[in-house]
């Protein structure tokens, strides 16, 4: 069974997962793009009993373009976010893909928000489009 560990810039809050992610995204949309300081929010979503959080978070709290509500956690110190829960999908929980820093991560199989890509960004030839 494949584990990796997730962590924060400074290693006080992190997330061990156990098997491999349910999907991996890419999400376009405004909110991703400032939460990251990044063109696009690259995430892993795994079955919350397939994964063990340590250390301490802080959250906060977003409500997206269509209401649903996203729990972020992130870390006091260096303030890196190291996974977040979706209202209404409480079962899994979704780790941002950088947390890994594993170059040999999975590509993401899905994208949305597309309307808000930035022109220049190319995607894997066989992903799962959604506007």
């Amino acid at each position: 069974m494949t584990l990796r560990i997730a962590s924060c810039s400074c290693g006080q809050l992190s997330a061990r997962v156990s098997g491999d992610p349910i999907r991996v995204s890419v999400c376009h949309c405004l909110a991703c793009q400032r939460r990251t300081g990044s063109v696009f929010g690259a995430q892993a979503r795994f079955p919350r009993q397939a994964v063990e959080i340590n250390g301490t978070g802080t959250e906060y709290v977003r409500v997206g373009d269509e209401g649903g509500r996203t729990r972020f956690t992130f870390c006091p110190t260096c303030g890196a976010t190291v996974y977040y829960v979706m209202d209404g999908r409480e079962d899994s929980i979704a780790i941002p893909v950088g947390a890994f820093a594993e170059s040999s991560f999975p590509a993401p199989t899905f994208s949305v928000y597309e309307d808000r890509m930035h022109s220049w960004i190319t995607l894997p030839i066989d992903i799962e489009h959604m506007a």
